[in-house]
């Protein structure tokens, strides 16, 4: 009997010196710097600031004017485990003195993909310890050229805003933007990076003069890498978004079909499209761009619009064409922007001839986000492809005032 008392006050003594352990593996608060390392061996850093609130810690990545919360942040002993709100990914960790070793890891539907990462505390620089000085102002506008060759070749606006030596920017696309960078200028160099959960990017060049920036690399991930080079341009321009995407001759109209979230059938023919403006939105929860439109849409555009005769459907374009894991992803788009409009798993991935596949009436699909607009009796109307987002400034105010006019055009016909 005393045997037994003594093994059960042993027991609960190992426990609550467990319990001391784990409540003791906490993130320290503050700002942190963290190190994304590519296959080729260069560095991604950002930044984040770890902050307690309600007994529980979180996390805020920081991108320029952009702050993304992350909530799920979880510590176990000394190991810390980070899962992103959006794009699938998450960081598996081992907390020490130092900081934090481990692994990034993006889930790719039926592949993961993992990139070497370390974090220190108390690290509020991004690239240089100490204070830089710029030999160059680059602020302004850019006509950017990324690739080598006449092949994937691709035209380029660069938008940037130097402070000093800070420098912060994107470049557009004509299938959107590269998101909140963030960086320097030391000396006659640039540097730019952000992570959102989704994409890591590096950019670093040479800057010649006032004009002109060459020997420009640019770095995704574990092993994406590109050539880039850039001479100012005040009038640089993306062609006209509206122009790049349409249906094939002879149509008018576009038709389909598929589950919803919840496994129920949505047609486009159903009810309530009936005699209504629609938006279809083309997106995938892998996408950054389509999260910026998807966040218009829910916080800006679909409160104004939905009472005055406007329905917006999403068609999710997954990496797995398996319902269950798209189901998962896409339950936690939903979650975060708290998206009111269905979301329907089409079945098919984002590869290419896919989207194309899925809707054959149209002739040409360039990229993700694409947003087909319909009117009242329809008819497409106009095809919108990209989405420039809160990042670059007045093209996203531009957008805005657009699309706001279009649909206020389409509402007033008979």
């Amino acid at each position: 009997m005393l045997k037994n008392k003594r093994l059960i006050l042993s027991t609960l003594l190992i426990f609550s010196f467990c319990g001391t352990i784990l409540a003791q593996a906490k993130l320290q608060t503050g700002v942190w710097r963290g190190v994304l390392k590519t296959s080729s061996g260069n560095e991604i850093p950002f930044n984040f600031e770890v902050i307690d609130t309600n007994g529980h810690q979180q996390l805020t990545v920081l991108n320029g004017a952009e702050r993304l919360t992350v909530t799920d942040v979880k510590t176990i002993g000394d190991s810390v485990f980070i899962r992103m709100p959006l794009f699938d990914s998450e960081f598996k960790l081992k907390l020490d003195a130092d900081g934090l070793t481990g692994n990034w890891i993006k889930h790719l539907g039926t592949k993961d993909s993992q990139v070497p990462f370390t974090a220190t505390p108390n690290t509020a620089w991004r690239f240089f310890k100490d204070e830089q000085k710029a030999s160059f102002n680059i602020d302004g506008r850019w006509a950017a050229v990324f690739g080598d060759g006449t092949p994937g070749r691709d035209e380029l606006v660069g938008e940037f805003k130097q402070n000093g030596s800070a420098l912060t920017g994107t470049f557009l696309s004509t299938t959107g933007d590269y998101r909140f960078l963030q960086g320097t200028v030391l000396g006659d160099h640039l540097y730019l990076s952000c992570f959102d959960g989704g994409h890591a990017f590096f950019f670093t060049a040479k800057i010649n003069d006032d004009k002109t920036i060459t020997e420009g690399k640019f770095y995704s991930g574990l092993a994406g890498q590109d050539a880039w080079t850039a001479v100012k341009d005040a009038n640089a321009k993306l062609p006209d978004a509206y122009s790049l995407t349409a249906l094939k001759p002879g149509y008018k109209k576009i038709d389909f079909s598929f589950k919803d979230i919840n496994g129920n059938t949505v047609s486009l023919s159903d009810k309530r499209f009936k005699n209504k403006v629609v938006i279809v939105q083309i997106l995938g929860s892998w996408c950054p761009n389509c999260m910026d439109e998807t966040n218009y849409f829910v916080s800006n555009y679909y409160p104004k619009y939905h009472d005055k005769g406007v329905e917006v459907i999403g068609l999710a374009y997954e990496r797995t064409t398996d319902f269950a894991k798209s189901q998962k992803t896409l339950e936690q788009l939903k979650s975060h922007f708290n998206v009111p409009y269905p979301l329907l798993i089409t079945g098919y991935t984002p590869a290419k001839g896919d989207p194309a596949k899925s809707l054959p009436m149209l002739a040409d699909f360039k990229g993700f986000p694409t947003t087909i607009i319909i009117d009242k009796k329809g008819d497409v109307r106009k095809i919108h492809t990209g989405f420039s987002g809160p990042g670059t400034g007045e093209y996203y105010t531009q957008f805005i005032d657009e699309f706001t006019k279009l649909t206020d055009d389409l509402l007033a016909e008979k």
